[in-house]
C-alpha cells in the first residue's frame, strides 16, 4: 500500500475539546485510504483558535505533517507522500493560502473531490468556492437590505436567509462530486456517496431524500436533473 498522511482540522477549540468534526473527518479519511490502497502512515490535528490562522505558522501541525509526508515519501515519484484530508476547507477557505500550499510541491488529495484532482483542480476549485461566498455573502446583503428599505422588522427571516445562504454554500462543495452523477437515480447516487466514503455535510451516511434535495439546491437545468427520481422501494 502506498504511504499517505492524514490531516483533520477543526476551527473551534469546543470542536477540538469534544471530537465533534474530528471523529467524523477521521472515519472519512480512513475509509477513502483503505479504498484506495493507501496506508496512513501518521495522522495530525489541527484546532484553530480564531481567524485569520491561514498561515504556516499558525498551523504547526500542517506544517508537522507537511516534513513527515516529505519524509516518508522518499523515493517515491512525487517525492512526498501525499496529504489527504476529508474537505477542501478543512485546509483552508483561503484560495491564495491554498495556492501557496501547491507550490511546496506536496501532493493533496481531498476525499469528496476523489483520488485523481492534481494540485491545479484544488486550486480552481478552491477559487469557485471562495466566489460562491462572496456570491452568497451579497445576495444575503442585498435581501436584508430590500427588507430594511420595505420597513420589515428584521428578525426570524433575515437568520432564515443566513441559514439558506449557509446551505447553499455546503451544497456548492459536492457539485464536482454530484455533477457526473445527477442523471443517475437518487437512490443509486446516495449508494455511491456512501461507498466513495462521502459523508453528508453533517458526517452522516446519503440517504435518496437529501441526493435529492442537495440536486434541487444546485439548481441543475432541467435536462441536466433529468435523473432526480426515487428508485422503489426505498
Amino acid at each position: 500500500m502506498r504511504p499517505a498522511v492524514s490531516y483533520i482540522r477543526v476551527s473551534k477549540p469546543k470542536q477540538g475539546r469534544s471530537g465533534l468534526g474530528l471523529e467524523a473527518q477521521q472515519a472519512t479519511i480512513r475509509s477513502f485510504c483503505a479504498q484506495h490502497g493507501y496506508n496512513i502512515e501518521a495522522e495530525y490535528r489541527e484546532v484553530e483558535t480564531g481567524k485569520g490562522a491561514d498561515a504556516l505558522e499558525r498551523r504547526p501541525e500542517l506544517a508537522a505533517a507537511m516534513k513527515f509526508a516529505r519524509k516518508v515519501g522518499r523515493g517515491g515519484k512525487a517525492g512526498a507522500a501525499p496529504i489527504v484530508i476529508a474537505k477542501l476547507d478543512r485546509l483552508s477557505r483561503d484560495v491564495h493560502f491554498i495556492s501557496g500550499l501547491m507550490v511546496q510541491r506536496i501532493p493533496f488529495i481531498v476525499t469528496e473531490l476523489g483520488p485523481d484532482v492534481d494540485s491545479f483542480m484544488l486550486h480552481v476549485h478552491a477559487a469557485v468556492a471562495e466566489k460562491e461566498r462572496e456570491r452568497i455573502a451579497q445576495r444575503t446583503r442585498e435581501a436584508l437590505a430590500a427588507a430594511k428599505a420595505r420597513g420589515q422588522a428584521l428578525g426570524n427571516p433575515a437568520i432564515g436567509e443566513a441559514r439558506r445562504a449557509e446551505a447553499d454554500l455546503h451544497a456548492e462543495h459536492f457539485r464536482p462530486i454530484i455533477a457526473p452523477l445527477r442523471n443517475l437515480p437518487a437512490k443509486r447516487i446516495s449508494v455511491i456517496l456512501n461507498e466513495r466514503g462521502v459523508t453528508t455535510p453533517r458526517g452522516g451516511k446519503w440517504q435518496a431524500t437529501q441526493v435529492i434535495r442537495l440536486l434541487s439546491r444546485l439548481r441543475f437545468s432541467c435536462d441536466d436533473s433529468a435523473g432526480l427520481k426515487l428508485d422503489h422501494p426505498i
